[in-house]
């Protein structure tokens, strides 16, 4: 079995938390490591737990959802999945970067779909929750290739030629042999196009394409570098090694 996905519950309805916390726990492989009504109150468990998931209500008092996202400092930055009663905010809590947007009262099947988004972004996979997630219906589809809107025209990109991406504000840098490519487009945005088991987020702003990793050379601090099979270089932080190992097989 894989290791669980620790999440947090923030709302600032006790009511709303207890059954979002019962509803997770008919998903296996989860751990809520903490609740939080408030901004504030998140931020601390996020600091103190470094959760790889978020269930985040967007109308609290003080400061809403949105600001919690905005707060969150980059090394410990997890999945985020929108729960809120209003519809009004999808669009926003996307450019955000939510990797899913439910809607109250939460249905079981959406979470348990939201949770397999999540278990790809951070590599969660296991023979048992994929046969789970068939016998949703959900199975994951990924395609073969990019449509990428550049140059002023429609670029079909196949997949086996995308060595690594980095992102750059609101645009991403595709790197593909010597050529590079510029979409506008987040990362968040571009990581639930790809398949898991072929691509991997090494670091907040990069991903890369497993098949092209030939090295990993451990630095003093816990980082490391990935070596590609051209030389690249790409740095790989603490925040998605572990997942990086398990992509690639490697125990440690």
């Amino acid at each position: 079995m894989t290791t669980p996905l620790r999440c947090l519950i923030v709302d600032d309805v006790a009511l709303a938390r207890d059954r979002l916390r019962r509803l997770l726990g008919a998903v296996e492989q989860i751990e809520v490591v903490g609740e939080a009504a408030t901004v504030t109150d998140a931020l601390e468990l996020v600091h103190e737990h470094a959760p790889d998931l978020v269930f985040l209500d967007i109308e609290m008092p003080e400061r809403d959802g949105f600001a919690l996202v905005a707060a969150l400092p980059p090394n410990l930055r997890p999945a985020i999945v929108f729960v809120t009663a209003y519809d009004q905010h999808a669009l926003r809590a996307f450019e955000a970067g939510a990797i899913d947007y439910l809607l109250k009262p939460v249905e079981t099947e959406r979470l348990q779909q939201a949770v397999q988004r999540a278990r790809a972004r951070h590599g969660h996979w296991s023979p048992e929750l994929v046969a789970q997630l068939q016998q949703l219906g959900g199975e994951a589809h990924y395609p073969e290739r990019l449509t990428l809107p550049v140059d002023h025209g429609i670029r079909l990109l196949e997949l086996d030629d995308l060595d690594w991406i980095e992102s750059a504000g609101n645009y991403l840098c595709i790197r593909t042999g010597k050529e590079t490519l510029i979409l506008r487009e987040t990362l968040t945005r571009m990581e639930s196009r790809l398949d898991p088991k072929r691509f991997a987020r090494i670091h907040r702003s990069r991903i890369v394409n497993l098949s092209r990793v030939a090295r990993l050379l451990p630095l003093y601090n816990g980082d490391h570098t990935v070596v590609l099979k051209d030389g690249t270089e790409l740095g790989l932080s603490r925040t998605y090694r572990d997942a990086l190992y398990r992509a690639l097989g490697i125990e440690h």
